[in-house]
């Protein structure tokens, strides 16, 4: 969006939007959202209101429940800058920005009603992770950095403790000196998704990986003030969550594995390995900082492998007998038919 069209709801009104709009964000500040949801909603209501300008509309009180389902329809049907339709999750996520601007609008007595009460979300689909890697596909993985060179023992580290860990990437990107615990094994995870701290533990393969990259390449790395980040990048500085993206794409690119995705590629893996492995779906949901059971719930359903042994072990007809083959069972279903009608 251009400056000039931002000019169009932008007016010093004070109860039009661009006054309400940066009263709201001091106010999420002072309440701390974070860094993320503080950009989205900026960007989703940036949105909203310059649509709103297009139809001569600058304030909230000209704002009605039928306007707002006009707009829930029109990014139904428009296309996103890349020229697809709007994904579900991108709907929910602006129309969400919408209603908490006006709960706030409602609530700070700026409105007597809220038009956005009823305006209905798109309802979410609960979609499997499209990709989950073997145990020889990750070992496979492993093997791509250059670990002769200061950014492939890095890159060698951090592949080890999304592996390992399960850990979102702002996360691993946040991680600092302190927070790895070779003594007991753990690693702090500090203001991860809704500003919470967990602990959790990191496998000795990472942690020594960690220790290598650490005593070894990022002394090559890193730039004085040293603000004590574990991964930097090439210029010293803490790595960004596109450049970290970046980084492990490649690599799996260059491993040939087939299957997309990126950090979360891994976090998606060490769930659902350790639930095949016999981990309880409480300690996965402890390790992936789940606010909720049922978010983490999603890997029982892409854990088909420990479904299946289950399904063999205990449906009467899931195998063949034993040394049996399907043309002597076909055979035997035959004969047994035939004596059937003899005896009737």
């Amino acid at each position: 969006m251009s400056k000039k069209q931002d000019s169009a709801w932008e007016t010093d009104e004070p109860q039009g939007f661009s006054h309400l709009f940066k009263s709201f964000f001091d106010w999420m500040k002072i309440r701390n959202f974070s860094n993320h949801t503080l950009s989205l909603r900026e960007r989703n209501l940036r949105f909203f209101f310059q649509w709103l300008a297009e139809r001569n509309l600058t304030r909230p009180d000209q704002i009605t429940n039928s306007i707002l389902e006009r707009y829930q329809r029109f990014i139904y049907y428009n296309n996103s800058s890349r020229g697809k339709l709007l994904s579900v999750q991108s709907q929910y996520t602006r129309l969400q920005s919408i209603k908490s601007f006006f709960r706030w609008l409602t609530r700070n007595k700026y409105l007597s009603s809220n038009p956005a009460a009823d305006l209905v979300l798109p309802k979410l689909e609960k979609r499997l992770p499209r990709d989950i890697l073997t145990i020889s596909e990750v070992e496979k993985i492993m093997m791509i950095p250059d670990i002769t060179k200061p950014l492939g023992l890095r890159d060698r580290a951090i592949l080890e403790t999304l592996y390992s860990t399960g850990m979102r990437r702002s996360e691993l990107i946040n991680l600092r000196l302190y927070d790895l615990n070779h003594g007991t094994g753990t690693v702090s995870i500090r203001l991860g998704k809704g500003k919470k701290d967990r602990v959790i533990p990191i496998g000795e393969r990472a942690l020594a990986w960690t220790r290598k990259y650490i005593e070894e390449s990022r002394p090559n790395l890193v730039i004085e003030p040293d603000e004590r980040f574990i991964f930097l990048a090439s210029n010293g500085t803490s790595l960004c969550d596109r450049t970290l993206g970046v980084i492990v794409r490649n690599i799996l690119i260059e491993s040939g594995v087939g299957k997309h995705g990126s950090c979360h590629l891994f976090r998606h893996t060490m769930a659902t390995l350790m639930l095949e492995g016999g981990a309880d779906i409480r300690f996965i949901q402890q390790m992936l900082g789940h606010a909720q059971l049922t978010t983490t719930e999603i890997y029982t359903q892409v854990s088909i492998l420990k479904l299946r042994e289950i399904f063999l072990a205990t449906h009467p007809g899931a195998r063949l007998k034993k040394n049996q083959k399907f043309s002597s069972l076909a055979a035997d279903e035959t004969a047994d038919e035939e004596e059937k009608k003899v005896s009737e």
